[in-house]
């Protein structure tokens, strides 16, 4: 079974050049520690950690692989640390799942170099059944999907720009996970979604018109809301599926492998990706 320093472990790390274990292991068996803690529920969200020195002492590791291994949980969005004194100081476990899957799909994405359109044949296996699974609910709250498609039209006098409009795309979809209610599926969809967000941005300047793009990307958002209302599982899938199909074909997306992101996730003010 895979624990969290599975999937963060450079290549090659955690032995030196005789075959013995370097420090980079110290802050493995930190991880996997507070990993057991978590699974067990000695560790709940809400929870303080023990001080540096403390787990040091305990796991009998240096107090910089103890403040490595708490650098990558903060990364991975399971840990909040706070310097200072008082109940909000230190370092403390953090409810936000989605937050750490999303990262670690994300960078599993980008170091593996997978190809984009397996990246996309994937958003459409997960995307379609959530489109599916909402329209078989007798009502599903599509409110902030609603929402979503109000700030994708004009904003007073000006249209929301190209990344705009994509930002908002993907917290669209990502609303319709959060309202089919599994967070494991809006979790690996906004790290495919976000591995893949700068090819989308990149693929709308081979558009030949961005304006028609949008015009239809709009519609089709409204008809994949429309399906979901009338309880029609199969329009609803089938909608989702050429919603997406479409827009990377038309961007000509084709089989080149991914490479490593340089910006972070493009997000409109006032919104984020959960």
């Amino acid at each position: 079974m895979h624990g969290v320093g599975d999937f963060v472990r450079p290549s090659g790390a955690g032995r030196g050049a005789a075959g013995v274990a370097s420090s980079t292991r110290a802050w493995e068996d930190v991880l996997a520690h507070i990993e057991a803690q978590l699974i067990s529920g000695a560790l709940v969200p809400g929870d303080h950690l023990p001080p540096e020195r403390t787990l040091s002492a305990e796991l009998g590791v240096g107090r910089s692989s103890v403040r490595e291994a708490l650098r990558v949980l903060e990364v991975l969005g399971l840990l909040r640390t706070q310097t200072g004194s008082g109940p909000g100081s230190g370092a403390i476990i953090i409810a936000r799942p989605s937050g750490g899957m999303s990262s670690l799909i994300r960078l599993q994405v980008a170091a593996q170099g997978f190809r984009v359109d397996d990246v996309v044949s994937t958003r459409l296996i997960l995307e379609t059944a959530v489109a599916g699974q909402l329209a078989a609910l007798a009502q599903p709250d599509l409110s902030a999907a609603r929402e979503l498609l109000d700030a994708m039209e004009v904003s007073g006098n000006a249209e929301p720009t190209t990344a705009e409009f994509l930002a908002l795309d993907a917290q669209f979809h990502y609303s319709l996970a959060e309202a089919a209610g599994n967070e494991v599926i809006a979790a690996m969809m906004t790290g495919l979604r976000d591995s893949i967000e700068s090819y989308a941005l990149a693929g709308a300047s081979h558009l030949a018109s961005w304006q028609a793009t949008s015009s239809r990307l709009k519609r089709e958002h409204r008809a994949i809301v429309a399906a979901i209302e009338a309880g029609d599982p199969a329009v609803a899938r089938a909608t989702v599926d050429d919603h997406i199909s479409q827009y990377y074909a038309e961007a000509g997306f084709g089989t080149a492998p991914l490479t490593p992101r340089l910006t972070p996730p493009l997000t409109p003010k006032g919104l984020t990706h959960g």
